[in-house]
């Protein structure tokens, strides 16, 4: 879509997490916002709040306000949905909702995509809106290692791999050993259980990598990961020797004040290739 639809007002669908928040700083105008009932960001005042049963509606009130283009925003979990209160409209929706769910994360994703752009608005990505959250290629601080870049490699293919079966965004390697793997319980509960119970196999050698990767295939406009400052907390608190992330594709939430902190946690923070 094109044209008035690029340039008309934004709608920002928001959901948990400093997201929202980032985004909003970085716009040049304040978007409507809106979130899922349930799944409120909390430093982001919020317009309107709706729910998936009364979907049909909220998009019909979102045309009345103006919106022409959307974006999605932060983190949202399936949620429970009451039969009692879908509007005839909505109903409609059901059978798609429905199928893409029990096809997982990414299907689920391409078909709230695809309802919003049937009713006319142009899905944009973070990166179409605030590119300066989504750094390119290069070492933004420290220096990794040989060993830091071979691991580095390792965690790639192993996201890789876990992507192209829609589980998880991230890996933790070190001496080319996969400590650990993200999964549904998300980033911080694998940098803290590798905190609580990851040993390395030679003490002295290199203490290891996280990265961070969109899943291979994946539309780019939603539910592209995330690192922030507490990320980089518990990075160290995991003995790690620094973070790496696929450039372009990894939206930091706060660039600069992660790489003063990278720098005073004495870890690299390196936008891979």
């Amino acid at each position: 879509m094109t044209g008035a639809a690029e340039s008309g007002r934004l709608a920002l669908i928001a959901g948990r997490g400093g997201l929202p928040a980032a985004l909003v700083a970085a716009l040049p105008q304040p978007p409507l916002v809106a979130a899922l009932e349930g799944f409120v960001p909390d430093a982001v005042a919020v317009d309107h709040v709706f729910r998936v049963e009364r979907l049909a509606p909220f998009l019909r009130l979102l045309q009345d306000e103006g919106v022409t283009r959307v974006v999605f925003a932060g983190a949202v979990t399936r949620p429970r949905l009451d039969p009692a209160l879908f509007d005839p409209a909505t109903a409609q929706l059901v059978p798609v909702l429905l199928a893409a769910l029990q096809g997982g994360d990414d299907a689920t994703l391409r078909a709230v995509i695809g309802i919003f752009e049937d009713h006319g608005f142009a899905v944009q990505g973070v990166a179409d809106l605030a590119p300066a959250l989504l750094p390119g290629e290069g070492v933004l601080c420290g220096a990794p290692t040989e060993a830091d870049a071979r691991d580095a490699d390792r965690a790639a293919a192993i996201v890789a791999a876990l992507g192209a079966v829609d589980v998880g965004q991230g890996a933790v390697v070190a001496q080319g050993l996969c400590l650990a793997v993200e999964a549904l319980p998300g980033t911080d509960a694998m940098l803290d259980w590798v905190a609580q119970t990851a040993r390395r196999p030679n003490p002295a050698g290199a203490k290891g990598v996280f990265y961070k990767a969109p899943k291979p295939g994946q539309d780019r406009r939603i539910d592209l990961p995330a690192l922030g400052v507490e990320t980089l907390h518990r990075a160290a608190a995991a003995g790690l020797a620094g973070v790496a992330f696929q450039a372009g594709g990894v939206i930091l939430l706060d660039p600069a004040a992660m790489v003063a902190e990278a720098g005073r946690l004495g870890l690299f923070l390196w936008a891979r290739p």
